[in-house]
């Protein structure tokens, strides 16, 4: 039974769904940065990771009573209220940034038992990290939390993670570059941001990164118009991963318009993760692909906010809707973690009340798991809050283990496509290597 990969998690429905329901330096929170062995992207979300680790030295733990690992956007934003929370537990706790291959270097690092206590990541991998023997079950409270992202971190009837951001992608327009803020296709899009506004064209018509590896997640949208989906579904709703549509006749349609995009300029693998936002902002793109991370961007950047608008990712004319990916953002606990009780403590405190991820989120911004932070944001931050609409037409990402297999084909393949690499023989050897990795 051949379907997108929309289902096992229930989606958003236009607000968020809830369920009744030793010591040393206290508090001190510092992060160890260990070099790059290449460039890192600029967003933080559901992305794809490799299941590989890498030759980059990892951080140690020192003298840390309690120690976390995440990307650089929620070190930076984790450090300061994992300060305060430490304090007032009398440990020294420490967030410590990896830059490369988060996933993978946390299963290998944790089997060595020199790993962190905590890793933060997306809720695709807790299959993969369950069948590595990664992580724990954990304990948590569901009042005022999200239903939709509490089962996302469900595998098994268990509950493996603390969800605390929803994310998926959206449509940023800048409206000094097109007249048309919420185009009704890929097409009108195109054209509107090559018409301009007042005789002003944008450099790009729009900003979605693809870079030289490619990047399955945000090319989701668009894969998806086109008829490419990941696994089919079973009659009871499970996940056929024998049945991969990445080479089927939808695929090679959804790359084929993908390579058209490219040929006319709108697909680039010069525009990657770490240029894309930053483009937009500088006014260089009519058009952006992105997801709440990018608001921060633009902020910093001082763009004037009242020239951006966001609406949904639109779909090829005459075929399907984009499906943005839903992704959900959580707290896991390592089944070697040093401090178990430290990190289920800390994953409690998480959930309690606003105080740690109300902190995180002025950093960086994410569409809240908890009823009541969304519920502040929606007249301090209403384009933030947007997402949630956004996220109501959003698919699941599967969080089975063999989904560890599609990023890097899928990603590359597309990426292929958008250099001049023809679809039909591209996306039928990735679903092939898909396949055949999934076994």
């Amino acid at each position: 039974m051949k379907k997108p990969f929309a289902v096992g998690l229930a989606l958003l429905a236009g607000s968020l769904v809830l369920t009744a329901c030793s010591s040393s330096s206290p508090g001190t929170t510092t992060t160890t940065t260990p070099p790059a062995s290449s460039a890192t992207t600029s967003t933080s979300s559901s992305a794809p990771v490799s299941s590989s680790s890498t030759a980059t030295p990892m951080p140690t733990r020192g003298d840390a009573d309690l120690v976390i690992w995440a990307d650089q956007n929620r070190t930076n934003a984790l450090q300061a209220p994992l300060a305060a929370w430490a304090q007032t537990q009398g440990i020294k706790a420490v967030v410590q940034t990896i830059a490369d291959n988060l996933q993978g270097n946390f299963v290998t690092a944790n089997q060595a038992k020199n790993g962190p206590d905590i890793v933060i990541g997306a809720q695709d991998w807790v299959g993969k990290l369950v069948q590595n023997n990664s992580i724990v079950p954990v304990q948590i409270s569901a009042t005022g939390v999200s239903q939709t992202a509490i089962d996302a971190m469900k595998y098994g009837g268990q509950t493996y993670g603390a969800p605390y951001a929803i994310e998926t992608l959206g449509l940023f327009a800048n409206k000094t570059l097109t007249a048309n803020t919420a185009p009704a296709t890929i097409e009108d899009m195109v054209a509107a941001a090559k018409a301009g506004v007042g005789g002003k064209v944008a450099e790009n018509p729009l900003c979605l990164q693809v870079g030289q590896k490619g990047d399955a997640y945000h090319m989701q949208p668009l894969f998806t118009s086109g008829g490419g989906y990941i696994f089919g579904t079973n009659a009871d709703g499970t996940y056929n991963t024998k049945d991969v549509g990445v080479g089927t006749a939808g695929g090679i349609a959804a790359a084929t318009k993908i390579s058209e995009l490219a040929k006319a300029g709108v697909l680039k693998n010069s525009i990657d993760g770490n240029n894309s936002i930053q483009l937009f902002a500088q006014g260089k793109c009519a058009y952006l692909v992105s997801g709440p991370w990018a608001l921060g961007t633009m902020k910093d950047a001082t763009m004037d906010m009242a020239n951006v608008v966001l609406g949904p990712i639109p779909g090829f004319a005459g075929m399907g809707t984009a499906k943005p990916p839903l992704g959900v953002q959580g707290f896991f606990v390592a089944s070697n973690a040093k401090n178990a009780t430290a990190a289920q403590q800390f994953l409690t405190d998480l959930l309690k009340d606003t105080t740690i991820t109300k902190a995180m989120n002025d950093k960086d911004s994410r569409v809240p798991a908890q009823q009541a932070l969304a519920d502040q944001l929606k007249t301090s931050d209403p384009m933030l809050m947007q997402f949630l609409d956004i996220a109501k037409n959003a698919q699941a990402m599967p969080n089975v283990p063999a989904m560890d297999a599609v990023w890097t084909p899928l990603g590359e393949a597309q990426a292929a496509v958008v250099g001049g690499a023809d679809p039909a023989s591209t996306m039928t050897a990735a679903a092939q290597q898909i396949a055949t990795a999934v076994g």
